[in-house]
């Protein structure tokens, strides 16, 4: 089945609900048993059947049924974050003496878990440049555990090669983890480009609606029972009231992401013609340096990019984001509304200094009409 087919199918089992279409929402702490043999028999390493209510619920079993075969992995695991879900899967495969190789341009709470949780426990953290490729192969030392991507890379956007980076990791035992955020399972098929683990803030593009926080792990079968295991020993858990909400956001990942693209696009072109922007960093664009890449691997891309301005000042740059009227100012992204942000890269990068020659703008970019968009962003842009 094409992928828009199967988000209707995945996911849902009508036979054994009822006939009802979607999957319902199971609350549960407690699942009882038939007699004490059965109880004291249950297998601790089976994760999809009903034990207790930490460890999931159909409607839970439902939701990670369906990210794990959009994305072409064995399993999946629903955690209360994206963070949770990258520091359960970090934790999964480290331990006091390894070391990490981690993208310079990652997200920034995954850079403060590194600097302030794994570096205490005894875990070395070497930063690589994004664009590093197969050249990785000369960072690799003999405790080297996990190499970890993000592509792009958060607030930068860089393309990585994953699967150059997979082939030299893989040459060493090593699994790759990446976080797919921004490819969600819709467009990118990591595990197919080489990727071990999978990881996804499903508060955002999964969810879709800026109303559930939750994470996703999505694995091969080699390391599906360590990093489940590694998520039961953590205590997550997630609502299956949310799980429930998540599910019916994935239903319309498709037409959502087709959409937003189709209107970033249009956004993202104009502002990279605009006479006050130095360059767009979006990899769907021919210009950006990392679109032969996206083209390659990619089936689509999410709607959000970066945006360098000429260089003005952070006065300015205050004024502009101010003077917008259809963007909202707020972390995270992936939901429907358009949002904007001014974040400083160049403060946190150690492996290759990001000097961009302007200010930064990252946008989000919703379901609103991209001329509407437009009009607000060449307002604010006319006061600078």
């Amino acid at each position: 089945m094409k992928k828009d087919t199967l988000l209707t199918q995945i996911g849902r089992n009508p036979a054994k609900t009822e006939g009802t279409v979607n999957t319902p929402v199971y609350r549960t702490s407690t699942v009882v048993f038939p007699n004490l043999e059965e109880f004291e028999t249950r297998d601790h390493n089976d994760y999809k059947i009903m034990r207790y209510g930490i460890y999931g619920t159909p409607t839970t079993f439902a939701l990670e049924s369906a990210v794990a075969t959009m994305e072409g992995g064995y399993a999946a695991v629903a955690l209360p974050s994206g963070l949770a879900a990258i520091t359960a899967a970090l934790c999964a495969l480290l331990k006091h003496g390894d070391h990490l190789l981690m993208t310079d341009s990652t997200y920034g709470p995954t850079r403060n878990f590194c600097e302030t949780q794994l570096r205490a426990n005894g875990i070395a953290v070497d930063y690589y440049d994004p664009c590093i490729g197969s050249q990785i192969a000369s960072l690799i030392r003999p405790n080297t555990k996990v190499v970890y991507c993000e592509a792009p890379g958060s607030l930068t956007f860089e393309m990585q090669d994953i699967p150059a980076i997979a082939a030299v990791a893989h040459s060493h035992g090593i699994p790759v983890l990446a976080d797919n955020t921004w490819g969600t399972p819709y467009f990118f098929q990591s595990l197919a480009h080489g990727v071990d683990i999978s990881i996804h803030a499903a508060t955002k593009y999964i969810a879709g609606h800026s109303d559930v926080m939750m994470g996703m792990i999505v694995t091969n079968e080699r390391y599906w029972l360590p990093i489940r295991k590694a998520v039961a020993d953590f205590g997550f858990c997630v609502s299956p009231d949310d799980c429930y909400l998540a599910l019916r956001g994935f239903r319309t990942i498709g037409v959502r992401m087709k959409q937003q693209m189709a209107n970033a696009l249009c956004v993202a072109q104009w502002l990279e013609h605009h006479p006050k922007v130095l360059r767009v960093l979006y990899p769907a664009l021919a210009s950006d340096p990392g679109h032969a890449i996206w083209q390659r691997d990619f089936e689509g891309a999410a709607s959000l990019f970066g945006v360098i301005l000429q260089p003005y000042s952070r006065a300015q740059v205050t004024t502009l984001v101010n003077g917008l009227a259809l963007f909202g100012i707020g972390s995270s992204w992936g939901g429907y509304e358009s949002l904007i942000t001014a974040p400083n890269p160049e403060t946190i990068r150690t492996a290759k200094p990001w000097q961009p020659g302007g200010p930064i703008l990252r946008l989000h970019i919703g379901l609103e009409d991209p001329s509407d968009l437009i009009a607000d962003l060449e307002q604010a842009l006319s006061n600078l």
